[in-house]
């Protein structure tokens, strides 16, 4: 009788296929792991024959030993947050395993002693989507712990989903960062063919060893083919694609360089923002902070506002120049006006900033009617390009660490190159 973890032949009436075993999570269901990484499920009454090709290998448990330092060779701490770029297969669960301790890296990763000594240990296993503020001061504090042990460059190694949350976070948080500090994910599983996890953490560390970049970045493939991999400015880059391995893109900014796994590294951008200082200092979020992202579209309720009042700050995301649906244009649009109120009793309370659905561009709310109105309404924003994410992060960072009259004047103000320079904002589109 097959285990999980054996290679099987699989026939049914239409199909022939083959793969390991793994265990299913549903009864009449037979799950095997194709060779291109992918998992395919047979209903069991339509098997007509199964048969072992091969018996499970049975992997030999790591002998803990210990990572000999090499002079001459830059020390990089590897932070794990989640996320499948440093996992395995485990084929008695189907799932991916993951795997944290030095030696573990470099029996998945040998190369990477060649590059640099690695250490590496676990901050937070978890789907990126469930990150919080507190989870980001956690990781702050590993960073620093990691700098004052004498790391010369961190990695941190997240779920993809909310990784560019992660990097502002931490752009905001790590002031007067005067080291290397890089956000690398993977777009696909480690156990399929086609993963970069392998490729973009090779990348991460040879950036680092080739390379004096000090500041909050994120690497990961530039292109869909193994080729290079991009660096890109924590506080201004967004995931733009759900399966594309070149899913992360720079946002009304440029490229910081490209990088290659050799370590071959093209500067895009040498002029990239860098902390003012000479030493860390901490800077946190409030762990309970309550902070609302409210997107317009149409068919809007004026009661949609109503759970925000008794938030910190509140992020719009408008459409094109920075609008919401705020004017009666006849019997129709009468809502419009209810809206209207409740942003202005908002703007009042707390700060509002406005942000644009286009990703791409500023919020200039001084153009046409809605947007003056809005102004006049206290709501912050116009002229800037924080993409949502970031302004939602700066926002939360802002009100975590100033007055309430210091977060409205703050705001405006280019703290982490989270605001572009004119000549970046009249580039379209993403790069």
């Amino acid at each position: 009788m097959p285990s999980p973890g054996d290679k099987v032949r699989i026939t049914t009436i239409e199909t022939t296929e083959e793969g390991i075993l793994m265990s299913s999570p549903e009864e009449n269901v037979v799950l095997i792991k194709l060779d291109n990484g992918y998992n395919v499920g047979f209903n069991q009454d339509e098997i007509k024959d199964m048969i072992i090709l091969e018996l499970k290998k049975e992997s030999a448990p790591i002998t803990p030993k210990r990572v000999e330092t090499k002079i001459g060779l830059k020390t990089i701490t590897i932070l794990h947050c989640g996320g499948t770029i440093a996992s395995k297969v485990d084929y008695e669960t189907g799932a991916v395993k993951p795997t944290f301790s030095p030696e573990e890296m470099l029996e998945l990763f040998p190369e990477l002693a060649q590059i640099a000594n690695i250490k590496s240990r676990l901050v937070a296993n978890m789907l990126s989507e469930n990150m919080r503020f507190a989870h980001y001061n956690l990781i702050a504090k590993e960073v620093e712990k990691a700098i004052k042990e004498g790391s010369e460059g961190i990695i941190v190694t997240h779920g993809t989903d909310t990784l560019h949350y992660t990097s502002a976070a931490l752009t905001f948080a790590l002031e007067g960062l005067q080291h290397p500090v890089l956000l690398v994910g993977s777009q696909r599983s480690s156990d399929r063919g086609s993963s970069d996890a392998s490729f973009n953490l090779k990348c991460a560390v040879q950036f680092i060893a080739k390379s004096d970049f000090k500041g909050v970045g994120v690497c990961m493939h530039a292109h869909p083919d193994d080729d290079v991999c991009v660096i890109l400015p924590g506080a201004k880059c967004r995931k733009m694609h759900s399966s594309r391995r070149d899913a992360f893109k720079a946002v009304n900014a440029e490229q910081i360089a490209l990088v290659d796994a050799q370590g071959m590294v093209e500067w895009k951008n040498k002029e990239y923002f860098r902390s003012e200082g000479t030493s860390l200092t901490l800077a946190l979020f409030k762990p309970d902070l309550k902070v609302g992202l409210v997107k317009a579209h149409p068919q809007m309720y004026a009661e949609e506002f109503k759970p925000y009042f008794h938030y910190d700050g509140i992020v719009l995301e408008g459409t094109g120049l920075g609008h919401f649906p705020i004017l009666k244009y006849d019997n129709l649009t009468k809502e419009h006006e209810a809206i209207l109120e409740e942003i202005k009793k908002l703007a009042k309370q707390v700060p509002v900033v406005m942000t644009t659905q286009t990703i791409f561009g500023v919020v200039n709310m001084g153009v046409y009617t809605p947007g003056r109105i809005q102004i006049e309404a206290g709501v912050l924003g116009t002229q800037l390009d924080l993409p949502p994410e970031t302004a939602f992060i700066k926002l939360a960072w802002l009100i975590s660490n100033y007055t309430p009259l210091e977060v409205r004047q703050l705001y405006y103000q280019n703290l982490r190159g989270e605001i572009s320079e004119r000549r970046v904002l009249e580039k379209e589109g993403p790069d």
